[in-house]
């Protein structure tokens, strides 16, 4: 799913998205902006107001007051997913293996299958030698064809440890005990000592229709032990026409091709896996309503299953899945879903566009100064020559204490036109003569046309793009995240 973003013309800042804004209740639920600085939150708070989000708090003092009363503070990305992880290893029994044994019984020749529960792109960057590609929130799909042979141990990783513990325990929950958790994931891998396979290019065999069927019939059986609803087609089609209403989040929690081919009109696409670890990214009000929806039942009530352990009390399967919506006489939509941008149109008809050539022949002396607010990765790959680097959310900020001459004309640029649209509209309000560069620095460089590399004169400190350890190689950062996950399970430990 690509989220919507909100418009900048209204100071919007550029780290707000609205992922559920198409689904997110605009009068029912509050929302509550808040940042370090608090005029970054009064920008934000008048961007939703304007949005006709009526219940709209700010944090007097931001962060920092927060701070100052002596609250608690959270560190890192996807928090309540990852102690959610933890505290589930801490209070069911995990079967884990270290990268060392591992590896000694892959070389021994001992009859063991490595699961690589990230996704498929991730799992085609590198994996553990040999390991086959099963995406997490798919993983249940095959557990009676992993347990025709008692035999072999099946060994569950990730980068790190929260999706291989899910995905492990998703083939516990449907009848697999023969399964393990490889400590620490690829991560964990290294730090052994140990290299990864790079590039691979193995696919999986599909499940068998017997292993489907029978995770349908255990995805049923769990639904009716755990008490998850499954509602039906029509019941779907209420909650989705009464969405403006009423908080309600639709995902589908199958592959993005399986999407592609064809999906329910509204829902978004977020495979099984992701959605469990990234659940803050994508269900913001947790009293919302929550339906998932796969093929069947298998993958949409495991999804559901974990949600509910998350505390997300409205999550629900779409009985059935896409094969009953369609045996309702509904039709399904093909293609990824319309990226919808709050604002935008409203926001090209208030500013400029120059093509790269007339900016070409327009160049002469010191001439405008160029904003690029791509994200500093993007802008490290390539932009126009000169160009300075801002992240969208310091511009109404930072650019007037840089630029006192507001009328020295201002070009902005971005890889697509969107933010720099925004960012321009926001500029134009403050006073500035600004044009936004058509079709962005993509367009620029299909017309071979000159760029620069690197990040040479950012106007603010580049802490906009966050990678994971696992990709930058970097094992002193790995070493830290590990740390850091771990203890966020330290509270659910049992006495000995």
């Amino acid at each position: 799913m690509t989220p919507p973003t909100f418009p900048a013309r209204h100071h919007c800042l550029g780290a707000i998205s609205s992922s559920a804004s198409p689904n997110w209740s605009r009068s029912a639920q509050p929302a509550l902006c808040w940042w370090a600085i608090s005029e970054r939150a009064g920008f934000a708070g008048r961007t939703l107001r304007l949005l006709g989000y009526e219940n709209v708090l700010e944090l007097d003092g931001g962060l920092t007051s927060w701070l100052e009363s002596g609250q608690p503070k959270a560190t890192g990305i996807n928090v309540p997913s990852k102690e959610f992880g933890e505290r589930i290893r801490e209070e069911e029994p995990i079967q884990e293996i270290e990268s060392a044994q591992l590896h000694k019984l892959l070389d021994q020749g001992e009859r063991i299958l490595v699961l690589d529960a990230r996704t498929p792109e991730e799992y085609g960057h590198f994996c553990i030698p040999g390991a086959l590609n099963g995406p997490g929130g798919d993983l249940v799909l095959w557990a009676t064809d992993l347990r025709k042979d008692p035999r072999t141990r099946v060994v569950v990783n990730c980068a790190g440890r929260t999706r291989s513990i899910i995905g492990s325990q998703s083939l516990k929950r449907i009848g697999l005990n023969n399964v393990f958790v490889l400590k620490n994931g690829t991560m964990g891998w290294l730090l052994a000592g140990l290299e990864l396979e790079q590039k691979p290019t193995r696919t999986v065999s599909a499940p068998s229709a017997m292993s489907r069927a029978e995770a349908e019939k255990q995805a049923a059986r769990i639904a009716a032990e755990e008490s998850i609803s499954l509602i039906s087609a029509p019941e779907l089609q209420e909650l989705l026409a009464r969405r403006e209403a009423s908080t309600l989040y639709p995902i589908d929690v199958r592959s993005a091709n399986e999407y592609r081919a064809g999906h329910i009109p509204g829902f978004f696409c977020i495979p099984g896996g992701q959605a469990i670890q990234r659940a803050d990214d994508f269900v913001p009000v947790r009293e919302g309503g929550i339906v998932f929806s796969c093929d069947g039942i298998a993958r949409a009530v495991m999804a559901a299953f974990w949600y509910r352990k998350m505390g997300f009390k409205n999550a629900r399967a779409l009985s059935g899945g896409t094969r009953a919506w369609m045996e309702n006489g509904l039709r399904l939509e093909k293609g990824e879903t319309a990226k919808k941008i709050l604002g935008l149109e409203q926001a090209r008809d208030s500013v400029s566009f120059v093509s790269g050539g007339l900016w070409s022949r327009m160049r002469r002396g010191e001439g405008p100064a160029i904003l690029d607010v791509s994200l500093s990765s993007e802008h490290q790959s390539g932009h126009l020559p000169g160009a300075r680097w801002i992240t969208r959310g310091w511009i109404e900020l930072k650019i007037p204490e840089i630029f006192h001459d507001r009328n020295r004309a201002l070009l902005v640029t971005c890889p697509n036109e969107e933010q720099s649209t925004f960012a321009a509209a926001a500029l134009q309000e403050v006073g500035y003569r600004v044009s936004v560069l058509k079709g962005g620095v993509k367009s620029w460089k299909s017309e071979g046309r000159p760029l620069e590399t690197g990040l040479t004169a950012p106007l603010v400190q580049p802490r906009d793009d966050v990678r994971s350890a696992s990709v930058t190689g970097d094992k002193e950062a790995m070493r830290r995240y590990l740390e850091w996950e771990i203890a966020l399970g330290t509270k659910y430990k049992k006495a000995d």
